[in-house]
């Protein structure tokens, strides 16, 4: 599950906060082991995913580095040739 967790921070452009939300779903889903919660744990589920995403807002905000940002193509495809050198046969 938490393999869907990408690394948001010091990229250009910056995190949308769709991606940001998207991680804090995927780290609530690995810690209350629901993929889908349910209606009786539905209101805890989903502000526990507000908290997240909010303490990573947070986090993103307060991090610096010196290092310049990574774009997001490029390691698109350093991932996509590690997936194809992963998974192929031969």
């Amino acid at each position: 599950m938490c393999r869907n967790i990408k690394t948001l921070f010091n990229f250009e452009p910056p995190a949308t906060e769709e991606e940001i939300r998207a991680a804090a779903v995927q780290f609530v889903r690995k810690l209350s082991g629901f993929n889908k919660p349910s209606q009786a744990n539905e209101a805890a589920f989903t502000q526990a995913v507000d908290d997240v995403a909010a303490a990573a807002r947070v986090l993103m905000a307060s991090l610096s580095t010196t290092a310049s940002p990574r774009d997001r193509e490029v390691e698109a495809g350093k991932a996509r040739e590690r997936s194809r050198l992963r998974f192929s046969r031969g």
